[in-house]
Parts: C-alpha cells; structure tokens; sequence
C-alpha cells in the first residue's frame, strides 16, 4: 500500500526500553516484511490481531474542531510496546503493522480556513482520500482473516473501519459506538462528524448503537432522524446514567450490547467520552476512564466484536506530562480489549 508505513525491526529496537529481568510487550509482536501484498502476508502470519495508526486529524478539521488528533499514534505504541509481557498481556499473537501516513494531506490542509466554505470543502474532499486508503487496509486485514486495533485519528475514519469490514465479510455490520455525539449528522462531505451517517446510507451499516452521548451537545434535527430509524438506530444519555441514575451503566452496555451482537460489530471508542482526557472536544464531564475500560472490557467479550477503533486522542493539545498519561489511557483500553477478546 503506498500510503503504509511499516513499523520496522529499526523502530521496534528504538522504542522498546529492554530491561534485565523483564519482558516487554512490544519484543513479542510480529512485524511485516513489506508493505505490498498486505493481505497475502497476513495470511501467512500467525496472529490474531493487527494493530495500525491512523495519525490525521483531516476529518476533525474539516468539521470544525480542534486539531491534535494526528498526534496520538506515536505516544500510544510506545506506550503500548512497553507494557509488561506477563500472563496478562501476550504479544505473541499481535502484529503492529505501522500506520496510514497522510502528511501530504496534513500539509494541505495548514494552507486552510475553517471558516470558509470553500475551504472546508477541500478538506472534506482530502476525507475522502484517507476513506479508500481505511477500507482498504481494514478490507485486507478482516479477509486475512485477523482482528483490526486502529489507533486514530479522527472518528472520520469509523467510516473506513465499517465499509473494510462489511466488504470483507460480504454483509452489513454493526457498530457500537461510546461517544459523546452521535457522529450521525447529515451527509454534507466527509468529515469527523458523519461516518456513521454515511455508511448507514451506503449500506455498510445496519444496527448502530451510540452509547452515552451529552445532552447538550445532540441537536434536536439529530435526535428525531434517530426516531425514525429506531429499528436500526438507538442510543442512551450520559446525563440518564450517571447524573440523574434513570438507567444503569452495567444494565445499559448489556442493552447496547444486545442491540448489536447478533452479527459482527465494531467497537468504537472515541475519547470524546472520557471525562478530561486531552481530546478534539475535551469535556469537563463525561464517563471516568475506569468506567470506559470497564465498558470496552464488557463488549470485547462478544465473539462477533469485529475491531477495535479508539479515536479522537488528542496528546498534542495538553501538556507534555499529561499526553503521557493520555497515551497511557488508549493503551489500557488497547490491553483491556486483548485480555477479553474471543478469537
């Protein structure tokens, strides 16, 4: 794939801190040879799951928001390539493959202003460039037959998960989605605001639950075009769960769970949710990150949990200590996801 860039033995030597005595994650992940022949090389590769970055934030961008989403991949496999290889954490059956690199796009879009028309509407034709390059690279790695962990990168790219996995399975999927918005606005270009929106119109998508979304921050257009769809289309509040206490959280995933699991679904985590976490939208409020690990260490079980997308982490626009501990977080929910998962 031209757009790939592997994560070769040179990088794994770098960033892995060996040390005497201890095991480290990243010493045990596989890596491929070449960035040809993707799915040919998958194939032959003994592992269950594939990790890949997508470090853009094209798609933030373009709908408006604060860029930094670009920023998250670097920090978290160092993050993650550090952890211990123990009786919890096994290495041996993931491959880290590298990540989709779009600095020529990156670059394109410093040249423009959000606040204009035209300009947004360059960007959102950047989006879908990085489309076909997602389902591309997630079509490769589910036909292999493996389990994509895409570290993001905008929730843009929720689109590109859903079309890769439904044309590699020959079938609509579900997808779950943890987030602070719907991400179901109108299909007005590409953006971080609409993949699920247009896959559910392209047909990629057929069940589709949003799990915890703000109250404040749901227009009321989206909320009654979500009424009409409710056979495929449902959510909860973060408000009903854990302000007012009208739903409760174990209860409510087990719902959300329900709703999707009878056929493959993806998982999406978009750090949006988490309470203070350096992200495009940060909030002051939303779900601690012991309740998110919780929730994706839940719905991982499912053996019909397709991928895993976590999206949205943004290092960059916090302080140099605290993107660390951000890191840290997508990390865990990385770790929480291999420990549970039924391959």
């Amino acid at each position: 794939m031209e757009k790939l860039i592997l994560f070769k033995p040179s990088d794994q030597k770098k960033i892995v801190n060996t040390r005497v005595g201890e095991s480290k994650f990243g010493e045990h992940v596989k890596l491929l040879t070449n960035s040809s022949n993707i799915y040919e090389q998958l194939v032959e590769l003994d592992v269950d799951y594939v990790i890949f970055g997508i470090p853009e934030d094209i798609g933030v961008f373009a709908n408006q928001g604060n860029v930094g989403a670009s920023t998250a991949y670097d920090g978290v496999i160092k993050v993650l390539l550090n952890t211990q290889n123990n009786a919890f954490n096994n290495g041996e059956k993931v491959a880290v493959l590298g990540y989709l690199d779009f600095s020529n796009e990156q670059k394109q879009v410093l040249g423009l202003d959000q606040t204009k028309d035209n300009d947004l509407k360059k960007a959102r034709k950047l989006v879908e460039t990085i489309d076909k390059n997602v389902t591309k690279l997630v079509y490769d790695i589910v036909k292999a037959g493996k389990t994509p962990i895409i570290i993001g990168g905008g929730h843009n790219n929720a689109y590109g998960n859903i079309k890769g996995t439904a044309l590699a399975l020959n079938k609509k999927i579900n997808a779950l989605n943890f987030d602070a918005h719907t991400a179901f606005r109108k299909e007005e270009g590409r953006h971080n605001g609409n993949g699920f929106s247009y896959a559910f119109a392209e047909e990629f998508l057929d069940k589709y639950f949003i799990f915890g979304i703000h109250e404040n921050y749901t227009s009321q257009v989206i909320l009654n075009k979500i009424k009409k769809l409710k056979k495929f289309v449902r959510y909860n509040t973060y408000e009903s769960i854990a302000i007012r206490h009208e739903l409760k959280f174990k209860k409510e995933i087990i719902t959300a769970l329900n709703f999707v699991c009878n056929q493959p679904f993806g998982i999406e985590i978009d750090c949006n949710a988490i309470e203070g976490i350096a992200s495009s939208a940060m909030s002051p409020t939303g779900f601690s990150v012991n309740k998110t690990r919780e929730f994706v260490s839940t719905v991982s079980e499912h053996k019909n949990a397709t991928y895993l997308h976590i999206c949205e982490a943004a290092p960059s626009l916090d302080n140099k200590k605290r993107a660390n501990q951000t890191s840290k977080i997508v990390s865990y929910l990385i770790t929480d996801f291999l420990r549970v998962h039924k391959k």
